[in-house]
């Protein structure tokens, strides 16, 4: 086999392009396999785990654009190397045949092509995507910041001019959101209804939508504000403005707040504004004192399940505790369940490895892993004392958020490329002592077409090589979407089924079955 690399230094192109030449690479024929990536460190280590990372490219440096591939011969690799440099020359073109306008260069230009928009929507890269928010705000706009990597003194100017002016600023790193029934991001199809949602948490506020819509509940407003707006330096400065927004609007009958636990000042903050209004509010602070919620007039969940139930029950008129019966039952079934697993595992087989997309998921894991006695360490720790050596090495109980800045910088989203997902299942397969591989399939506009599918690959070739070794691994996920996503979570389930894997209606119920499993 034939390794070689492309360095074009100080090239920047957006993550889709690099997915989509990526992609054209691997269709060549002779071609083994192929990345196209920006040379940050957590890149090249990826580079590495797939035997892709020549010395030109351990060279590169994080504002370098590699193309790295593995061919059957020299000939492959020098057609391959110059298909990429062809398909990077296409990007971005755009047909004007059939009237077909062109991109806007500009935001006035496109606030003029569509009058009457309120709501920007930025997915640009971290270092200008704070000016462009900016220039959003000062033209009036609400701002749906997608974008990462956002300096946090950019994200406090933001929000405190949004604040001035009256107009929301869901972000940086905001990966959800459904205003007015619109879903943005990577938002799910669900139903309207009576409970309003603000969430510092993609993955945490389709997990709530999502599951309220399997229970026939639908949402008002869910408002995403960002992973950093509950830290002390912003000051939860979103979910106040959003929660107020909620308060006063007549058609939410039920509040719902998600986030990781915000810094006691603004937690503070937060709880005493629910004071405001005589609506019934779920706070789930994963990780969070009730105590201090269940004060504040707030009725504290301790999983986003769990919160999920109360806010149903809620909606519906009846008594939020009885909501939590149901939840029970379904957990003694659990352990019933794993101990059958439990016998298909060899005795060497001790470990748990969890892949994720989404990084609440990932959080609420290792919470509920702890409270089972599991110590667990991650790249995204509970408890910073756990966090991983290296990322891209599992030793012992493990937890990966591959949607960390480390994996995204100049690479896409896991949820819309779960091609590092994919390797990184192969890798922990090959480790005798795994036992169990855990992962999230999340849904939704904006995201993969078909992620169950495109792991069942990766799954069907893990259990190949552990057959091979006498083992079985066992693959335990869990599906957050609705029938009405674009992949239907429906399909998507059976597809999962199909191969073999353990899947469960949410993320805190498939913690427990595999913690049930490894409960020796």
């Amino acid at each position: 086999m034939i390794t070689r690399t492309n360095i074009k230094s100080g090239e920047y192109y957006d993550s889709v392009t690099l997915m989509e030449v990526a992609q054209g690479l691997l269709e060549l024929e002779g071609v083994v396999d192929a990345a196209v990536v920006m040379g940050t460190p957590a890149n090249k280590g990826i580079l590495a785990g797939a035997d892709l990372l020549t010395p030109e490219a351990q060279a590169a440096v994080a504002d370098d654009l590699v193309i790295a591939v593995r061919t059957e011969s020299d000939e492959v690799a020098e057609q391959a190397l110059a298909l990429a440099e062809t398909l990077l020359e296409e990007t971005g073109k755009v047909s004007e045949e059939g009237g077909m306008l062109s991109p806007p260069k500009t935001m006035a230009e496109a606030l003029k092509r569509l009058d009457g928009a309120n709501m920007v929507l930025i997915s640009v890269a971290g270092r200008y995507a704070g000016g462009v928010a900016h220039e959003a705000l000062t033209q009036g706009q609400h701002v749906f910041l997608f974008s990462d990597n956002v300096t946090v003194e950019d994200e406090i100017a933001l929000k405190e001019l949004g604040r001035e002016k009256g107009l929301l600023v869901m972000g940086p790193d905001a990966g959800t959101a459904i205003i007015n029934g619109v879903a943005l991001g990577f938002a799910n199809a669900v139903p309207a209804g009576p409970v309003g949602v603000v969430a510092a948490s993609g993955t945490g506020l389709q997990s709530e939508t999502s599951s309220l819509a399997r229970m026939g509940v639908g949402i008002t407003q869910a408002i995403g504000t960002g992973g950093r707006d509950l830290k002390t330096a912003v000051g939860g400065i979103m979910m106040l403005e959003g929660l107020k927004a909620l308060q006063v609007d007549p058609a939410t009958k039920v509040l719902l707040l998600v986030s990781k636990p915000p810094a006691p000042g603004v937690a503070a903050k937060v709880l005493a504004q629910l004071g405001a209004s005589e609506k019934p509010a779920v706070v789930c602070f994963l990780g969070g004192d009730p105590k201090i919620i269940s004060a504040a007039g707030g009725i504290p969940a301790e999983t986003l399940e769990e919160a999920a139930y109360l806010a149903a029950a809620l909606a519906a008129g009846q008594d939020a505790e009885s909501s939590l019966a149901q939840l029970a039952a379904d957990n003694a079934k659990l352990q019933v369940e794993a101990q059958k697993l439990r016998a298909r595992l060899q005795p060497g087989q001790k470990y748990f490895r969890g892949l994720f997309s989404g990084g609440t998921f990932c959080y609420e894991t290792q919470l509920i892993l702890k409270e089972l006695g599991f110590k667990v360490i991650s790249n995204a720790p509970v408890d910073k004392k756990l966090t991983m050596a290296d990322s891209n090495d599992s030793v012992g109980h493990v937890v990966v958020d591959l949607g960390e800045d480390e994996f995204t910088v100049g690479r896409l989203h896991p949820m819309i490329d779960p091609t590092l997902r994919n390797r990184r299942i192969i890798q922990e397969a090959e480790d005798p002592e795994t036992a169990v591989i855990f992962l999230d399939v999340v849904l939704g506009y904006g995201v993969h077409p078909d992620p169950a599918g495109s792991a069942v690959e990766a799954i069907q070739a893990a259990r190949a090589l552990a057959k091979a070794a006498g083992r079985e691994v066992l693959f335990v996920a869990s599906v957050c979407g609705t029938p009405g996503d674009p992949q239907n979570s429906v399909e998507q389930e059976a597809k999962l089924r199909a191969a073999g894997v353990q899947v469960l209606p949410t993320n805190a119920a498939a913690t427990r079955l595999a913690g049930y499993i490894l409960d020796f």
